[in-house]
């Protein structure tokens, strides 16, 4: 009996264009690009090349934490009657706004600037262990629809990404 041999299946080579399936793994994978430019930064030598990571660090994490304040927090703070876990992030995010602030624009020139974006990678990396432990399993197991949230945390991140 004689067997049609299929044709491979195509894959798709642009991540990007992939949806993530709910919220929580779209915060995710904000959490790991930014980690990442901190990992490239750390390996990064050049001025002019750390300058252009600092700018996608700061525009990463002014989006995100936008999509998590405007819609994300508020959604888990409601679901989970939370009065630590959600107002903890916010004072995080504030933190982090600052050094945000502290960097962008600023020329690359000495150890001021290096130490500034190490110790916001710092406060990044506690304030993302935090949620991925503590917040994202809460919220898992709430009502939330989380394709839902995703959903309008997309749309207004395209908005976000427009304006810059």
């Amino acid at each position: 009996m004689a067997t049609a041999k299929k044709a491979p299946a195509k894959r798709s080579t642009t991540r990007s264009t992939a949806q993530p399936k709910d919220a929580i793994a779209m915060l995710k994978a904000d959490h790991k690009k930014v980690s990442d430019l901190f990992e490239q930064f750390e390996k990064t030598r050049a001025a002019t090349r750390k300058k252009a990571i600092v700018a996608e660090i700061c525009t990463e994490l002014t989006v995100h934490t936008t999509l998590e304040e405007e819609i994300f927090y508020p959604a888990v703070k409601a679901a989970l009657k939370d009065k630590e876990l959600v107002p903890e992030a916010n004072v995080e995010h504030a933190s982090v706004k600052d050094l945000i602030a502290q960097v962008e624009g600023v020329e690359p020139d000495g150890e001021m600037y290096d130490a500034r974006v190490r110790v916001m990678g710092e406060f990044v990396k506690h304030h993302v262990k935090e949620e991925q432990n503590e917040m994202f399993p809460k919220a898992q197991k709430t009502r939330l629809d989380m394709v839902d949230l995703r959903d309008r945390m997309m749309a207004r991140k395209n908005e976000l990404m427009a304006g810059r």
